[in-house]
Protein backbone atom coordinates (compact mmCIF):
# COMPACT_ATOMS: atom_id res chain seq x y z
CA UNK A 1 0.00 0.00 0.00
CA UNK A 2 2.94 2.42 0.88
CA UNK A 3 4.75 1.47 -2.29
CA UNK A 4 1.36 2.24 -4.22
CA UNK A 5 0.88 5.90 -2.35
CA UNK A 6 4.44 6.79 -3.53
CA UNK A 7 4.04 5.78 -6.98
CA UNK A 8 0.75 7.77 -6.70
CA UNK A 9 2.57 10.86 -5.34
CA UNK A 10 5.38 10.55 -7.84
CA UNK A 11 2.97 10.38 -11.13
CA UNK A 12 0.92 13.53 -9.46
CA UNK A 13 4.34 15.54 -8.75
CA UNK A 14 5.40 15.12 -12.31
CA UNK A 15 1.77 15.86 -13.64
CA UNK A 16 1.34 19.11 -12.16
CA UNK A 17 5.45 20.19 -13.00
CA UNK A 18 4.36 19.53 -16.79
CA UNK A 19 1.26 21.24 -16.65
CA UNK A 20 2.28 24.66 -13.95
CA UNK A 21 5.76 24.69 -16.24
CA UNK A 22 4.28 24.49 -20.00
CA UNK A 23 5.55 26.89 -22.12
CA UNK A 24 3.03 28.56 -25.08
CA UNK A 25 5.94 29.51 -26.81
CA UNK A 26 6.84 25.89 -27.56
CA UNK A 27 4.41 25.04 -30.08
CA UNK A 28 4.17 20.95 -31.18
CA UNK A 29 3.01 20.49 -34.45
CA UNK A 30 3.05 16.70 -34.32
CA UNK A 31 5.25 17.05 -37.56
CA UNK A 32 1.76 18.29 -39.42
CA UNK A 33 2.06 20.52 -42.21
CA UNK A 34 -0.64 22.69 -43.49
CA UNK A 35 -1.72 22.81 -47.08
CA UNK A 36 -0.83 26.42 -48.39
CA UNK A 37 -1.37 26.99 -52.30
CA UNK A 38 1.51 29.87 -53.36
CA UNK A 39 0.39 31.92 -56.53
CA UNK A 40 3.06 33.80 -58.37
CA UNK A 41 0.28 36.34 -59.54
CA UNK A 42 3.37 38.59 -61.03
CA UNK A 43 4.64 36.28 -63.13
CA UNK A 44 0.97 34.80 -64.56
CA UNK A 45 0.19 38.79 -65.24
CA UNK A 46 3.28 39.04 -67.20
CA UNK A 47 4.12 35.67 -69.27
CA UNK A 48 0.11 35.13 -70.31
CA UNK A 49 0.31 35.62 -74.05
CA UNK A 50 -1.93 38.36 -75.28
CA UNK A 51 -4.26 36.15 -77.41
CA UNK A 52 -4.88 34.48 -73.87
CA UNK A 53 -5.14 37.01 -71.64
CA UNK A 54 -9.31 37.13 -71.86
CA UNK A 55 -8.76 33.19 -70.65
CA UNK A 56 -6.66 34.54 -67.58
CA UNK A 57 -9.49 37.26 -66.58
CA UNK A 58 -12.05 34.47 -65.93
CA UNK A 59 -9.31 31.53 -64.41
CA UNK A 60 -8.29 34.26 -62.06
CA UNK A 61 -11.88 35.86 -61.53
CA UNK A 62 -12.66 32.88 -60.20
CA UNK A 63 -9.34 31.59 -58.55
CA UNK A 64 -8.39 34.67 -56.73
CA UNK A 65 -12.01 36.29 -55.53
CA UNK A 66 -11.57 38.97 -53.51
CA UNK A 67 -7.64 39.05 -53.92
CA UNK A 68 -8.40 39.19 -58.13
CA UNK A 69 -10.34 42.95 -56.77
CA UNK A 70 -7.87 44.21 -54.83
CA UNK A 71 -5.03 43.86 -57.30
CA UNK A 72 -6.62 44.36 -60.15
CA UNK A 73 -9.49 46.43 -58.55
CA UNK A 74 -7.25 48.46 -56.10
CA UNK A 75 -3.85 48.62 -57.37
CA UNK A 76 -4.19 48.48 -61.23
CA UNK A 77 -7.67 50.53 -61.45
CA UNK A 78 -8.68 47.97 -64.05
CA UNK A 79 -11.71 46.08 -62.17
CA UNK A 80 -14.11 43.52 -63.57
CA UNK A 81 -14.47 44.76 -66.45
CA UNK A 82 -15.05 42.89 -70.02
CA UNK A 83 -12.64 40.56 -71.91
CA UNK A 84 -11.97 43.30 -75.03
CA UNK A 85 -11.36 46.08 -71.73
CA UNK A 86 -9.36 44.13 -69.73
CA UNK A 87 -7.12 43.12 -72.37
CA UNK A 88 -6.63 46.53 -73.47
CA UNK A 89 -5.88 47.81 -69.65
CA UNK A 90 -3.31 44.39 -69.26
CA UNK A 91 -1.86 45.97 -72.43
CA UNK A 92 -1.02 49.16 -70.93
CA UNK A 93 0.53 48.04 -68.02
CA UNK A 94 3.19 46.02 -69.56
CA UNK A 95 3.89 48.69 -71.73
CA UNK A 96 4.92 51.34 -69.10
CA UNK A 97 8.12 51.41 -69.06
CA UNK A 98 8.90 52.21 -65.33
CA UNK A 99 6.77 49.12 -64.48
CA UNK A 100 8.89 46.68 -67.14
CA UNK A 101 11.83 48.05 -64.53
CA UNK A 102 9.97 47.05 -62.01
CA UNK A 103 9.11 43.85 -63.36
CA UNK A 104 12.44 42.96 -64.67
CA UNK A 105 14.12 43.97 -60.66
CA UNK A 106 11.42 42.17 -59.02
CA UNK A 107 11.86 38.65 -61.64
CA UNK A 108 15.80 38.48 -60.67
CA UNK A 109 15.26 39.87 -56.73
CA UNK A 110 12.67 37.08 -56.12
CA UNK A 111 13.30 34.47 -58.73
CA UNK A 112 13.39 31.40 -55.82
CA UNK A 113 11.08 32.33 -52.60
CA UNK A 114 11.54 28.72 -51.86
CA UNK A 115 12.46 29.61 -47.92
CA UNK A 116 10.33 32.18 -47.96
CA UNK A 117 7.15 29.89 -48.00
CA UNK A 118 9.00 27.21 -46.17
CA UNK A 119 9.36 29.76 -43.41
CA UNK A 120 5.42 30.49 -44.21
CA UNK A 121 4.30 27.34 -43.87
CA UNK A 122 5.78 26.16 -40.90
CA UNK A 123 5.00 29.37 -39.13
CA UNK A 124 1.05 29.33 -40.35
CA UNK A 125 1.19 25.07 -39.22
CA UNK A 126 1.91 26.91 -35.81
CA UNK A 127 -0.48 29.41 -35.80
CA UNK A 128 -2.91 26.29 -36.58
CA UNK A 129 -1.31 24.10 -33.66
CA UNK A 130 -1.96 27.06 -31.43
CA UNK A 131 -5.73 27.12 -31.89
CA UNK A 132 -7.30 25.98 -35.50
CA UNK A 133 -10.16 28.76 -34.89
CA UNK A 134 -7.43 31.25 -35.65
CA UNK A 135 -7.62 29.84 -39.45
CA UNK A 136 -4.53 30.07 -42.07
CA UNK A 137 -4.58 31.44 -45.42
CA UNK A 138 -5.50 29.02 -48.06
CA UNK A 139 -3.41 30.55 -50.46
CA UNK A 140 -0.40 33.20 -50.14
CA UNK A 141 -0.10 35.36 -53.67
CA UNK A 142 3.13 37.10 -54.38
CA UNK A 143 2.46 40.33 -56.53
CA UNK A 144 2.92 43.71 -57.13
CA UNK A 145 1.23 46.44 -55.34
CA UNK A 146 3.41 49.17 -56.61
CA UNK A 147 4.02 50.43 -53.13
CA UNK A 148 0.25 50.28 -52.19
CA UNK A 149 0.80 48.00 -49.09
CA UNK A 150 3.56 45.52 -48.01
CA UNK A 151 0.60 42.92 -46.77
CA UNK A 152 -3.18 42.59 -47.62
CA UNK A 153 -5.22 39.40 -45.85
CA UNK A 154 -8.82 38.24 -46.08
CA UNK A 155 -10.16 35.51 -44.19
CA UNK A 156 -8.59 33.10 -46.34
CA UNK A 157 -5.59 34.48 -48.48
CA UNK A 158 -2.43 36.36 -47.71
CA UNK A 159 -0.83 39.03 -50.20
CA UNK A 160 2.56 40.07 -50.62
CA UNK A 161 3.42 42.91 -52.01
CA UNK A 162 6.83 42.10 -53.00
CA UNK A 163 8.21 45.29 -54.33
CA UNK A 164 8.15 46.62 -50.93
CA UNK A 165 10.67 44.27 -49.99
CA UNK A 166 13.55 44.82 -52.34
CA UNK A 167 15.64 46.92 -49.80
CA UNK A 168 16.77 50.40 -49.44
CA UNK A 169 19.55 49.97 -52.41
CA UNK A 170 17.18 48.66 -55.15
CA UNK A 171 17.69 51.08 -58.16
CA UNK A 172 13.67 51.11 -58.19
CA UNK A 173 13.14 51.92 -54.68
CA UNK A 174 16.06 54.18 -55.29
CA UNK A 175 13.60 56.19 -58.21
CA UNK A 176 10.86 56.65 -55.46
CA UNK A 177 9.76 60.53 -55.02
CA UNK A 178 11.25 61.92 -52.00
CA UNK A 179 7.82 62.45 -50.81
CA UNK A 180 5.84 60.06 -49.09
CA UNK A 181 8.60 57.79 -50.03
CA UNK A 182 11.23 59.35 -46.90
CA UNK A 183 14.36 57.65 -46.74
CA UNK A 184 13.44 56.40 -43.36
CA UNK A 185 10.42 54.53 -44.94
CA UNK A 186 12.75 53.08 -47.88
CA UNK A 187 15.34 51.57 -45.53
CA UNK A 188 12.21 49.39 -44.01
CA UNK A 189 11.87 47.89 -47.43
CA UNK A 190 14.06 45.17 -46.19
CA UNK A 191 13.18 41.15 -47.17
CA UNK A 192 14.08 40.20 -43.53
CA UNK A 193 10.74 41.37 -42.59
CA UNK A 194 8.60 39.87 -45.51
CA UNK A 195 7.56 36.81 -43.77
CA UNK A 196 7.60 38.30 -40.11
CA UNK A 197 5.05 41.09 -42.11
CA UNK A 198 3.14 38.33 -42.95
CA UNK A 199 2.33 36.22 -39.35
CA UNK A 200 1.98 40.03 -37.95
CA UNK A 201 -0.35 40.98 -39.90
CA UNK A 202 -2.30 37.83 -40.43
CA UNK A 203 -2.72 38.05 -36.56
CA UNK A 204 -4.10 41.57 -36.35
CA UNK A 205 -6.40 41.11 -39.53
CA UNK A 206 -7.76 38.10 -38.06
CA UNK A 207 -7.02 37.57 -34.48
CA UNK A 208 -6.35 40.43 -32.42
CA UNK A 209 -8.59 43.81 -32.47
CA UNK A 210 -5.71 46.82 -32.53
CA UNK A 211 -8.06 49.61 -33.37
CA UNK A 212 -10.45 50.24 -30.50
CA UNK A 213 -9.74 51.05 -26.78
CA UNK A 214 -7.52 53.60 -25.14
CA UNK A 215 -3.41 53.34 -25.57
CA UNK A 216 -2.98 50.51 -22.47
CA UNK A 217 -5.41 48.11 -24.28
CA UNK A 218 -4.20 48.87 -28.29
CA UNK A 219 -0.94 48.32 -26.69
CA UNK A 220 -1.66 45.37 -24.62
CA UNK A 221 -3.25 43.77 -27.80
CA UNK A 222 -0.25 44.73 -30.39
CA UNK A 223 1.85 42.95 -27.46
CA UNK A 224 -0.09 39.94 -27.80
CA UNK A 225 -0.21 39.98 -31.86
CA UNK A 226 3.66 40.23 -31.21
CA UNK A 227 3.91 37.51 -28.43
CA UNK A 228 2.00 35.15 -30.99
CA UNK A 229 4.42 36.20 -33.89
CA UNK A 230 7.10 35.16 -31.51
CA UNK A 231 5.33 31.78 -31.30
CA UNK A 232 4.90 30.90 -34.90
CA UNK A 233 8.53 32.19 -35.66
CA UNK A 234 10.50 30.88 -32.93
CA UNK A 235 13.94 30.46 -35.00
CA UNK A 236 13.49 34.19 -35.93
CA UNK A 237 15.56 36.96 -33.96
CA UNK A 238 13.80 38.85 -31.64
CA UNK A 239 14.99 42.31 -33.34
CA UNK A 240 13.23 40.70 -36.61
CA UNK A 241 9.98 40.05 -34.91
CA UNK A 242 10.19 43.79 -33.66
CA UNK A 243 10.95 44.80 -36.49
CA UNK A 244 14.00 47.14 -35.79
CA UNK A 245 17.65 47.33 -36.46
CA UNK A 246 19.86 46.26 -33.90
CA UNK A 247 20.85 49.81 -32.46
CA UNK A 248 16.96 50.87 -32.87
CA UNK A 249 16.23 46.62 -30.81
CA UNK A 250 18.89 47.65 -28.10
CA UNK A 251 18.09 51.14 -27.58
CA UNK A 252 14.15 49.78 -26.89
CA UNK A 253 15.69 47.01 -24.68
CA UNK A 254 17.70 49.36 -22.22
CA UNK A 255 14.78 52.18 -22.19
CA UNK A 256 12.03 49.77 -21.49
CA UNK A 257 12.07 51.30 -17.90
CA UNK A 258 12.46 54.85 -19.01
CA UNK A 259 9.72 54.84 -21.87
CA UNK A 260 7.43 53.13 -19.32
CA UNK A 261 7.97 56.10 -16.81
CA UNK A 262 7.07 58.28 -19.53
CA UNK A 263 3.86 56.81 -20.20
CA UNK A 264 2.88 56.88 -16.88
CA UNK A 265 4.33 60.54 -16.09
CA UNK A 266 2.64 61.60 -19.03
CA UNK A 267 -0.55 60.23 -17.87
CA UNK A 268 -0.91 58.24 -22.01
CA UNK A 269 -1.99 54.50 -20.41
CA UNK A 270 -5.78 55.68 -21.00
CA UNK A 271 -6.03 58.36 -23.67
CA UNK A 272 -7.96 58.09 -26.73
CA UNK A 273 -7.28 60.15 -29.00
CA UNK A 274 -5.97 59.09 -32.18
CA UNK A 275 -2.73 61.23 -32.15
CA UNK A 276 -1.38 59.65 -29.02
CA UNK A 277 -1.95 56.18 -31.15
CA UNK A 278 0.05 57.48 -34.02
CA UNK A 279 2.75 58.82 -32.05
CA UNK A 280 3.41 55.35 -30.33
CA UNK A 281 2.22 52.58 -32.69
CA UNK A 282 2.26 53.80 -36.28
CA UNK A 283 5.84 53.56 -38.59
CA UNK A 284 7.85 56.67 -38.30
CA UNK A 285 11.33 58.07 -38.24
CA UNK A 286 11.64 58.46 -34.50
CA UNK A 287 8.91 58.22 -31.39
CA UNK A 288 7.35 61.56 -30.88
CA UNK A 289 8.26 63.11 -27.20
CA UNK A 290 11.34 60.87 -26.78
CA UNK A 291 14.96 61.86 -27.78
CA UNK A 292 15.56 61.06 -31.65
CA UNK A 293 17.64 57.69 -31.15
CA UNK A 294 14.20 56.04 -29.48
CA UNK A 295 12.66 54.00 -32.19
CA UNK A 296 9.04 54.39 -33.97
CA UNK A 297 6.41 52.22 -32.28
CA UNK A 298 7.33 51.39 -29.25
CA UNK A 299 4.02 51.45 -27.75
CA UNK A 300 3.98 47.85 -29.44
CA UNK A 301 7.17 47.17 -28.08
CA UNK A 302 6.51 47.56 -24.83
CA UNK A 303 3.32 45.93 -25.13
CA UNK A 304 5.03 42.54 -26.23
CA UNK A 305 7.40 42.90 -23.10
CA UNK A 306 4.48 43.40 -20.96
CA UNK A 307 2.81 40.47 -22.13
CA UNK A 308 6.26 38.51 -22.63
CA UNK A 309 6.89 39.05 -18.85
CA UNK A 310 2.92 37.87 -18.08
CA UNK A 311 3.38 34.87 -19.38
CA UNK A 312 6.32 33.95 -18.22
CA UNK A 313 5.36 34.34 -14.90
CA UNK A 314 1.37 33.09 -15.09
CA UNK A 315 1.19 30.14 -17.07
CA UNK A 316 -1.53 30.37 -19.51
CA UNK A 317 -3.30 28.69 -22.44
CA UNK A 318 -3.23 30.88 -25.94
CA UNK A 319 -6.96 31.08 -26.12
CA UNK A 320 -7.14 32.66 -22.40
CA UNK A 321 -4.45 34.62 -22.59
CA UNK A 322 -6.16 36.98 -25.52
CA UNK A 323 -8.92 36.86 -23.23
CA UNK A 324 -7.22 38.39 -20.18
CA UNK A 325 -8.53 42.21 -20.00
CA UNK A 326 -5.72 44.51 -20.52
CA UNK A 327 -5.77 45.65 -16.93
CA UNK A 328 -5.22 42.41 -15.46
CA UNK A 329 -1.71 41.76 -17.51
CA UNK A 330 -0.67 45.85 -16.67
CA UNK A 331 -1.09 45.06 -13.24
CA UNK A 332 1.38 42.45 -12.77
CA UNK A 333 3.92 44.40 -15.02
CA UNK A 334 7.26 44.97 -13.11
CA UNK A 335 10.70 47.12 -14.44
CA UNK A 336 13.23 43.94 -14.34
Amino acid sequence: MQQRLIQCFVFLTVGLLFSCGRDILKVDTNGESVPIEFVQLDSIVWNTPVNQVPAMRSHLTSHLGEIYDYHFGYILQIGRVEDSSFANAMNDYRADEAVKGMNAELTKSFHNLKSEQNMLVDAFTRVNAMNEKWGYPKQIIWHNSLFQASIFCTETQLAIGMERYLGAESPTVKSLPSEPFYDWIKVKFDRDYLVRDAVFNWFLTNVIDTEDGVLAERMINYGKALLLTEAALPKMDKRIIARYSVDDYKWALDNEGAFWKFVVDQKLLFKTDERAATNYFNDGPFTSGLPEKAPDRLGQFLGWRIVQQYVKKNKVEWEDLLAIPYNKILQNYKID
